[in-house]
């Protein structure tokens, strides 16, 4: 039997120690311009912009996981997570991402783009049809629920699309590919919440699938600064571009009013 020590759960593992001849390039990211010209600063984007095939994405901006004393946080010292990360999320959130959110909302809608919104909720009263993942968590929202309900200032206008799901990749569990592709969109706007959780995996999805895809770095949220940043550095440049609220704002009145001029 060997006598190598196995780490304890909660203990975290160094890398070893590599020596470099040319340490300069251990933080160099050598495939970033390919994936910039393929994926995420393609002309195809602006022509996305341009015929309408452009989508803003709002993820999960419900009561369950992005209001204070409902679902995830009904027990805000059972929630697992720290007090000081709870204020730290709901304080961004309400002064920086809904409002942004909501903007970019308004912009969608007066330039004709498509605004489509998912939510965690199950098909049934008692969640029996949810995920596993979801079980496991003890995720819930079931139907006509406070926590399935939208956040009310960034919430769905009558006729906008809403995408049900009970899973952390809304492309993986529900139709959004197959809606998306009838509705003729390539291209997607993103924010919602988590980040590193709900956001960040659709964005990978959406990639994959094909879709161009940007993420507004001042509309989503997670529950602390270091994982907001962590996120953004993973999907910069690799899985989408990242833009503030103002920046793609102007781009899409800037490039919807040039082809309307």
């Amino acid at each position: 039997m060997s006598d190598e020590r196995m780490p304890d759960e909660d203990e975290v593992v160094e890398d070893e120690a590599v020596e470099v001849d040319h340490p300069e390039y251990l933080n160099v990211d050598p495939l970033r311009a390919t994936y910039r010209e393929a994926f995420t600063h393609s002309p195809a984007l602006t022509r996305s912009i341009q015929s309408a095939h452009t989508a803003l994405l709002c993820i999960d901006m419900q009561y369950l996981d992005a209001a204070p004393g409902f679902g995830v946080f009904a027990d805000a010292h059972a929630s697992g997570v720290p007090i000081e990360a709870q204020e730290y999320y709901f304080d961004r959130l309400d002064r920086i991402v809904f409002p942004n959110v909501r903007r970019l909302q308004d912009t969608f809608r007066n330039t004709g783009l498509e605004v489509v919104h998912t939510r965690i909720q199950s098909l049934t009263k008692d969640g029996r049809d949810r995920s596993p993942g979801h079980k496991r968590l003890g995720l819930h929202a079931p139907p006509g629920s406070k926590e399935a309900q939208f956040i009310e200032h960034v919430a769905p206008e009558p006729d906008e699309i809403v995408v049900d799901k009970t899973a952390s990749g809304v492309f993986n569990a529900t139709n959004l590919e197959y809606i998306l592709r009838n509705l003729g969109v390539n291209a997607l706007f993103v924010t919602g919440v988590y980040s590193n959780e709900c956001v960040s995996t659709a964005i990978r999805d959406a990639c994959d699938l094909g879709f161009y895809v940007t993420l507004i770095s001042d509309g989503c949220a997670t529950v602390t600064p270091e994982l907001q940043h962590a996120t953004l550095t993973v999907m910069k440049d690799r899985y989408a571009r990242i833009l503030s609220t103002d920046q793609a704002v102007a781009e899409i009145e800037r490039t919807l009013g040039r082809a309307d001029g």
